[in-house]
């Protein structure tokens, strides 16, 4: 069986508060993005062996969160052995989800080839044990999170008259540890002011001067490319840019050309 697992993009991002346990409480729209996507193929085989593909891979197989998906399905269903190959095409450290989706994948494709039965929320619970966002991607379609991300409820917003733009800094990553040292300090009070659902109601054309993600405060000092990747989608024109998750992709909302000569790729969401 062979999927393609897909990135997402944060719509707004409030970092809360950190909680007892070391994470963060949090709120922010997940949306799905189909401009890229990894392949992700599982067979049956008679042993365990696991590959990933693609440019600057520097970490053990065996350790990629395809296999503890296989590992924390195999532990209550006791799975026969399979063969797994990633291809990796989703930028590692950019914010868009690339490994949560693997894994969420992963679930799901173990799930129907071996008939388990889970349903979405319950798969949606084994991917909250991979990761704070590896949830979102079990539904795969606009989910308004909170908690650490992993708290979801579908939300219905419709930018289908939007043309999205994602770009990547070359050479630049971001991690997550990186993105939250001293997040809650550097915060701006503006973005703590409105919750995010009240921002997210308004008109596109107003997002730019009140929807914002924490993360930029953070991360943007550290990485000036991403900031200047962000200004130069506002200077092409975009109604609204971000940096996504933890960073470095950022994305552009552009109104869509009503022609058939559009001056880049878009994709619909």
């Amino acid at each position: 069986m062979k999927t393609f697992p897909n990135p997402k993009i944060n719509i707004g991002l409030n970092v809360l508060r950190k909680r007892p346990d070391g994470f963060h409480d949090l709120e922010t729209l997940f949306v799905p993005y189909f401009g890229m996507t990894d392949e992700l193929e599982i067979t049956a085989g008679s042993e365990q062996d696991i590959r990933i593909i693609g440019p600057k891979i520097d970490w053990d197989p065996n350790k990629d969160l395809t296999a503890r998906a296989y590992e924390i399905l195999d532990a209550d269903f006791n799975l026969p052995p399979v063969n797994i190959v990633l291809k990796k095409n989703i930028p590692v450290g950019a914010g868009l989800g690339g490994g949560s989706s693997d894994a969420a994948f992963a679930l799901k494709m173990l799930n129907e080839m071996f008939s388990i039965g889970l349903d979405d929320s319950a798969l949606a619970g084994y991917a909250a044990r991979l990761g704070s966002d590896c949830a979102f991607f079990i539904y795969n379609r606009p989910m308004f999170g909170t908690g650490r991300g992993e708290m979801l409820e579908p939300y219905d917003i419709d930018i289908d008259a939007w043309q999205l733009k994602v770009e990547v800094p070359s050479g630049v990553s971001v991690s997550t540890a990186e993105a939250y040292r001293g997040v809650l300090a550097a915060k701006s009070q503006d973005s703590a002011c409105t919750p995010l659902r009240e921002v997210l109601a308004l008109p596109v054309e107003q997002w730019k001067n009140c929807l914002f993600n924490d993360f930029e405060a953070t991360v943007f000092p550290v990485h000036p490319e991403i900031a200047s990747l962000k200004r130069r989608f506002y200077d092409e024109g975009a109604v609204y840019a971000a940096m996504s998750g933890s960073g470095s992709a950022v994305f552009g909302m552009f109104r869509k050309i009503l022609n058939k000569r559009e001056s880049f790729a878009s994709v619909r969401i």
